[in-house]
C-alpha cells in the first residue's frame, strides 16, 4: 500500500492525507480498522441468515473468501505487516476485535467438548487467510478454491 495509491482512490491529495495523519503508519491503521469495519458487516449478515449452526461457519467462510476476493486491495492493505495494531488482544480497535467476533459466532457453536473455542477459531480465520492471500498472489490456483473451502468447511462443520 502506497500513500500515493490510496491518496488516488479516494481522491484526495498525499498532503491532504498526511494533514489528518501522523504518518504513513497511522493511514494503514485507519485502513485496516475500516477495512475490518467493513469486514465483520458481511459475515454478520451471512451468519444471519444461515439456517443452522453447521450452516454459519460455511455462511461466513463464503462471504469472508468473497469479500477478500471482491476487494483484493483492501484485504492486501489489512494484512500489511507496516500496521501495528493488536489483533487477537483486547486492546484491538473494536472494528478488528467485530471482524474476528464474527468468525468466533459461526465456530463456537460447533466447538467440540474440550476444544479451545478462541483456538479453534484462529484456526479457522488461518484457513481462510492462507488461500485469500495465497490466490491473490498466484501461489495458489483459482480452480481449486470451491473444493479448498468445502474441504476446510468440511472439517469444521462436519459437513
Amino acid at each position: 500500500m502506497t500513500t500515493r495509491r490510496l491518496a488516488a482512490e479516494i481522491e484526495y491529495s498525499q498532503p491532504v492525507l498526511y494533514s489528518h495523519f501522523k504518518g504513513k503508519s497511522a493511514i494503514a491503521a485507519a485502513v485496516v480498522v475500516q477495512g475490518c469495519a467493513d469486514l465483520a458487516a458481511e459475515p454478520a449478515s451471512a451468519r444471519a441468515e444461515a439456517r443452522g449452526v453447521r450452516e454459519s461457519p460455511a455462511a461466513v467462510a463464503e462471504t469472508y473468501m468473497s469479500f477478500a476476493r471482491r476487494r483484493s486491495a483492501l484485504y492486501a492493505a489489512m494484512c500489511t505487516p507496516l500496521v501495528d495494531l493488536p489483533f487477537a488482544t483486547e486492546e484491538a480497535p473494536e472494528p478488528v476485535r467485530a471482524a474476528f467476533g464474527e468468525l468466533f459466532a459461526a465456530v463456537q457453536p460447533i466447538a467440540a467438548e474440550g476444544d479451545d473455542p478462541d483456538l479453534l477459531t484462529e484456526t479457522f480465520w488461518t484457513g481462510l487467510h492462507g488461500p485469500a492471500t495465497l490466490m491473490r498472489s498466484g501461489r495458489l490456483p483459482e480452480h481449486a478454491h470451491e473444493r479448498r473451502l468445502a474441504l476446510l468447511i468440511g472439517r469444521f462443520a462436519g459437513g
